[in-house]
């Protein structure tokens, strides 16, 4: 046996390709013959999962069904004609094993958890070496597109076959705490009456085609019979899973809040016009008094997870609803079990109230933020409106403002006093910010600009400069930072008269430095800059 080849059974997952585990990715790269089953159409799901791991000289063994649930005119009937087939298909794959060739036998899932490769592994393992490479079931995969656990501490979980006749399953489905019921497609109506004849139609989810790019997920009562292919199941939560999270919807000021992931038609305030920006909650029977939820309010950083710190990612992983600025939350990667729900960043008020309301009903919030929520962002706006109901906990979560990530890119401008403006004018006058602009100059401080312009307000850098020349060199470094810790990212050292408004935008954040302020060239030629940490008596 030893000149023979090896015979592998690769479990290829439910459907992703990156869920391949390494092991089977690299026995599919080096293997001299491929197998894999297909109906008589040719098609092959394993194939296509595989296929990113295939080399165009590869040996391919398409073994494909002469019948799948059809009727068939072959003297042993249906049964007879698959016998026929896999004694066939197994002769095929034993003359390259006794070639010395290994084989590999592509397989949906786990090769040996409802899969075709068992029927070559019990016909060849004892004459070849055969060797199973599990993989992720589609089980798995689907519990986790749902984002719930399927059973936990000492449930019980059934896996069952949708062929059963339905008052079978439906014993079946009475007696168990949490189960599993696949094969699908064409049983679906019978799966569907055995629920209902259990009394479990309103705790089971429907599962198609989980972690592919047509995933789809909803309840089991809302399914579409006619829509439903064989690659689908029926998931059955434990009991200390069944309820998951409260089916919410909003509305503002009239208006429709969805509770996926979408945008939300918030009322804006304004100075002129209070308006409503009233938050009506609608909850379903049994929601309200499930117990108070708190509000966290989160920093994500400048750019990707990298500068997410990890206190940030454990609150948002235990959130349930994630509430905030478009922009923002489309930092975070979607996730099932949660909601969010994006917004304009007009309406923090709006925004406040509505993550307030949230968890007044009971649900672990994380409002989001850019930078840190404490520098011109959501922690003030939360805790203002807090402040009048004190009925909910908040918390702050810090993280890296711009200024700082800027600041590093070039060296440690900000390493003497310093303060933080905003040339915005949304929320306070132009005066007032000139008056800042002019005192902190004066004082002679490194200044961090924020929101130095618009698509609307393109004319403040230029009048902010004028103000600091007033008290500041002609010479003073200015570093203009954009979109830093993003893909954009880009950084300028100029001088402060040479600050031109066309190469600032909405993107930028500015640090004038003071008059101790220096720039050095840098081994590499780069400018550094720099304020030293002594100041001149």
């Amino acid at each position: 046996m030893s000149s023979n080849g090896t015979l592998y059974g690769v479990g290829l997952g439910p459907g992703d390709p990156e869920l391949v585990t390494v092991k089977a990715a690299r026995l599919i790269e080096r293997a001299e013959v491929i197998a894999y089953h297909s109906a008589r159409h040719g098609r092959s799901v394993a194939r296509s999962i595989a296929e990113p791991y295939l080399r165009p000289e590869q040996i391919e063994e398409a073994l494909v069904y002469p019948v799948t649930t059809e009727t068939t005119d072959h003297p042993g009937g249906y049964q007879g004609a698959i016998d026929e087939f896999y004694a066939e298909a197994a002769a095929r794959l034993a003359a390259h094993l006794s070639a010395g060739r290994d084989v590999v036998l592509l397989a949906e899932g786990d090769p040996l958890f409802y899969g075709s490769y068992m029927h070559m592994h019990k016909r060849l393992s004892g004459r070849f070496r055969a060797e199973v490479i599990p993989g992720i079931t589609s089980i798995s995969g689907a519990s986790a597109a749902l984002g719930r656990p399927l059973a936990e501490r000492d449930e019980t979980f059934t896996v069952l076959p949708g062929t059963l006749p339905p008052d079978v399953l439906a014993e079946r489905l009475a007696a168990t705490d949490a189960a599993a019921v696949l094969k699908l497609g064409r049983t679906f109506d019978g799966v569907r009456e055995a629920f209902e004849k259990a009394g479990r139609l309103d705790e089971a989810w429907y599962v198609e085609r989980a972690t592919t790019d047509r995933q789809r997920h909803l309840p089991l009562a809302d399914v579409d019979p006619d829509t439903v292919p064989y690659f689908s199941l029926a998931l059955l939560p434990g009991p200390a899973n069944a309820a998951g999270p409260a089916s919410i919807s909003y509305e503002i000021a009239q208006a429709p809040l969805p509770t996926a992931t979408s945008n939300v038609a918030l009322s804006r305030r304004s100075r002129a016009d209070p308006g409503d920006g009233q938050f009506r909650t609608k909850l379903t029977p049994g929601a309200e008094g499930a117990g108070r939820g708190e509000v966290v309010v989160v920093g994500l950083g400048p750019g990707g997870r990298e500068w997410v710190t990890p206190e940030v990612q454990a609150a948002l992983a235990a959130a349930d609803d994630l509430v905030g600025y478009t922009t923002y939350l489309a930092r975070v990667p979607d996730n099932p079990r949660q909601r969010k729900h994006a917004s304009d960043n007009r309406v923090e008020a709006e925004r406040a109230e509505f993550a307030l309301e949230l968890a007044r009903r009971g649900s672990k919030v994380a409002v989001v933020s850019s930078g840190d929520p404490g520098v011109f962002a959501m922690a003030s706006a939360v805790l203002e409106v807090a402040a009048e109901r004190s009925d909910v906990p908040v918390r702050v979560l810090p993280g890296m403002t711009a200024a700082q990530a800027v600041a590093s890119r070039v060296g440690a401008p900000l390493g003497h006093d310093f303060c933080v403006l905003s040339l915005s004018d949304r929320l306070k006058p132009w005066e007032v910010i000139v008056e800042r602009l002019r005192a902190a100059a004066a004082a002679d401080l490194v200044m961090a600009i924020y929101n130095p312009a618009s698509r609307s307000r393109t004319w403040q850098v230029a009048a902010a400069r004028d103000a600091v020349l007033e008290h500041r060199s002609p010479d003073t470094p200015v570093v203009v930072g954009r979109d830093v810790g993003g893909p954009e990212e880009s950084i300028k050292v100029v001088r402060l008269a040479d600050l031109d408004q066309s190469d600032v935008d909405m993107r930028c954040l500015l640090l004038i430095g003071s008059s101790t302020t220096r720039i050095t060239a840098g081994p590499d030629g780069r400018e550094v800059v720099f304020t030293p940490r002594r100041y001149p008596a």
